[in-house]
């Protein structure tokens, strides 16, 4: 599992307990911490476990920068990627992992518009938006994905591996569906919960992400 960690003191020490707690047999957990100044750091460097390893980048960079670090350390047959926060629940890593455990997938998305698994209500112009952004992905990798914009994606190691990864920030999410659908990987998706945070919980996204994502769209299905 690979955690990008930015400012989240308040959640990060119990969010790796859940991962740790988490109905799968053995893991890699690889906290990335991306320059925090609320006292995450510290945090971090506190805790223990052999299943657990820490890199700090020495300023923000970005979720993309963040996870390009931890997925090179990766060692496992599988990595996933969980969010810092407690937004997405890994006792859904069975579901996540499972197509590619049979032999079926290379790639799977956790959709939080999928199955019949509890999600939070929040915002109407967010899901809006997150549509409109899968859609335009849609069109241009002809995949049906619900829900391209997701946290939750998991992939063969050695395939995550191989893909140079460019956008540093949000731009991670449209740039990698464009890069896996390109090279005809089987990418498989399953409904996953989903227990969404408030900007005064500690959300960070915004509509410049999402303006940048439109350009990701276009550049990495088109240019790049």
């Amino acid at each position: 599992m690979v955690i990008p960690c930015y400012n989240e003191v308040a959640t990060i020490a119990a969010l790796v307990e859940r991962v740790r707690r988490a109905p799968v047999a053995s893991k890699q957990i690889i906290v990335v911490d991306d320059g925090s100044s609320d006292g995450t750091r510290d945090l971090l460097a506190g805790l223990q476990g052999d299943d657990l390893t820490i890199l700090f980048h020495p300023q923000n960079q970005g979720k993309g920068a963040a996870l390009a670090t931890g997925f090179a350390a990766a060692f496992g047959e599988i990595t996933i990627v969980q969010d810092a926060d407690l937004e997405y629940d890994p006792e859904d890593y069975p579901l996540v992992i499972g197509p590619i455990q049979q032999g079926r997938a290379d790639v799977v998305f956790g959709s939080r518009f999928q199955g019949g698994a509890p999600h939070r209500v929040v915002y109407f112009w967010h899901r809006l938006g997150n549509g409109f952004l899968t859609l335009l992905s849609n069109m241009f990798t002809d995949l049906n994905l619900s829900d391209m914009e997701t946290c939750y994606k998991a992939f063969r190691t050695e395939i995550i591996q191989s893909i140079p990864i460019c956008e540093k920030r949000f731009g991670f999410e449209p740039e990698i569906t464009a890069k896996v659908a390109k090279k005809n990987w089987r990418i498989y998706e399953v409904g996953i919960s989903y227990y969404g945070r408030t900007y005064d919980e500690g959300k960070k996204i915004g509509w410049r992400d999402g303006v940048r994502a439109i350009w990701c769209i276009l550049k990495y299905n088109l240019w790049a």
